[in-house]
């Protein structure tokens, strides 16, 4: 497929690769490197979030062991 056959839908709107100006192009291209970054970072949250439960449940476990 050439830039000339590439279309991207905004807002509904149906728009030609080859037609956007190059400002437009460079802010599509930010938001998609934007939106990576976000998805790594709900991932990396994620990760952590389920560490800090494990965590938690450590700390549970060694509080009541330790108060028999």
């Amino acid at each position: 497929m050439t830039d000339r056959d590439r279309t991207i839908t905004i807002d509904g709107t149906e728009y030609s690769w080859s037609a956007l100006s190059n400002e437009a192009k460079m802010q599509i291209t930010n938001l998609r490197f934007v939106e990576n970054e976000i998805m790594q970072l709900k991932a990396r949250l994620a990760i952590a979030g389920t560490a800090k439960l494990a965590y938690q449940t450590a700390l549970k476990n060694a509080l009541s062991t330790s108060q028999h």
